[in-house]
């Protein structure tokens, strides 16, 4: 069916919303899960847990919240860091401009606010990388103030409530939706009714298959009483990844490996990576593009075989990567964005996941010879 619903909001009946209130509560007190974030009331933590859970599982997030909040536990320790070090604790989460704004917005906090997250809607939304949601999870929660917070897991939950055929990838849904929540959302505890709708979102109304019979609210839920449980949310599929093929170089002189920081716009802003060009299909060479990339830098790579290939899918590209070596046998000068590196130091740098694959595809190689460690090719 349509992903359009122009049904104006019907407030509840107040005797549908208290018992949808007191039976979710009841299930989420008996049910919540133990997440760390949940061990007290702390905005700066609540807040972080929020930006690293965007586009992230719970269970993928909890080691690395773990160990970002052991380094950086209070505002003022995360604003005093340099950025290498904010990204180096966020690697392996991906999305690392959510890491760079979280940054820049909690400088801000020290500078502005004295290191306390404000508790003004106005304020907390105008911080760097806190949309809608985030400032609604951080007020509600760690303020008991009675605002919506609309994730992906509520836009399921309130269009089953309500069998709404709005689609949630549409603005105009999430201020319907927002405008629902507000209504439900209780005085008393607004931040546990806001993560009980998360919960049970994660946990029972799943995306596929939801496990109905143990849903506390499902005798007021309207998508279940019309069978169409299954058929919502409604969500217009997004374009595939753009297919983008590139070309990795594992660039030695000596024992060192040459890296090149991208630039700070655009994907992977102002991460550490192989060096890499876009090449087209047709290139007649593996590695002519970069080579002449690096020609027009000043320098006079020299290419050996291709190491291997890989694939990493972003939300919006998907890159098909061939890894080259090569060496650079003179002592040129580099451009800003590059530097040599100790290969046994690349750890201590904060590459994303997809060069990441490249580095360990050169490690793990079969007919890697110790000779490569004193700049010769396979």
């Amino acid at each position: 069916m349509g992903g359009k619903d122009h049904r104006p909001i019907q407030a509840p009946e107040e005797d549908w919303i208290q018992a949808v209130r007191e039976k979710l509560l009841d299930w989420y007190d008996r049910n919540r899960r133990d997440l760390p974030w949940r061990e007290n009331k702390d905005p700066y933590r609540i807040w972080v847990s929020e930006i690293m859970l965007q586009q992230t599982r719970v269970d993928t997030v909890i080691p690395y919240y773990e160990r970002f909040m052991s380094l950086f536990p209070t505002p003022g320790e995360l604003a005093a860091a340099e950025e290498d070090e904010v990204i180096k604790a966020w690697e392996g989460l991906g999305y690392y401009s959510r890491a760079r704004n979280l940054h820049t917005a909690v400088k801000e906090v020290v500078e502005t606010y004295g290191g306390k997250v404000p508790d003004d809607p106005a304020a907390v939304s105008r911080l760097k990388g806190v949309g809608p949601y985030t400032a609604g999870a951080i007020l509600s929660i760690a303020y008991n103030r009675p605002v919506p917070a609309v994730d992906g897991n509520v836009f399921r939950v309130l269009s089953r409530w309500f069998a709404l055929r709005d689609d949630v990838t549409r603005t105009s849904t999430r201020r319907k939706f927002e405008e629902l929540d507000r209504l439900l959302i209780p005085e008393d505890r607004p931040g546990d009714f806001n993560q009980a709708l998360m919960e049970l979102g994660a946990l029972i109304c799943t995306p596929v298959s939801p496990a109905c019979a143990d849903c506390p609210v499902q005798g007021e839920c309207q998508a279940h009483h019309d069978g169409i449980q299954a058929e919502l949310p409604v969500k217009t599929r997004g374009k595939p990844p753009v297919p983008v093929r590139m070309t990795f170089g594992w660039i030695m002189n000596g024992t060192r490996v040459l890296l090149q920081r991208r630039p700070s716009e655009g994907l992977l802003g102002g991460m550490w990576g192989l060096p890499s060009v876009e090449t087209l299909p047709e290139e007649p060479v593996p590695g002519g593009t970069l080579r002449d990339h690096w020609a027009g830098l000043g320098l006079d790579l020299e290419l050996g075989a291709v190491v291997g290939e890989l694939e990493h899918v972003f939300s919006h590209r998907r890159w098909f990567v061939t890894l080259v070596q090569g060496l650079c046998p003179a002592e040129e000068s580099l451009p800003e964005d590059c530097r040599w590196v100790e290969e046994n130091e690349l750890e201590r740098y904060a590459l994303p996941n997809v060069y990441r694959k490249a580095v360990r595809m050169v490690w793990d190689h079969p007919h890697r010879s110790h000779g490569f460690h004193q700049g010769r090719l396979f």
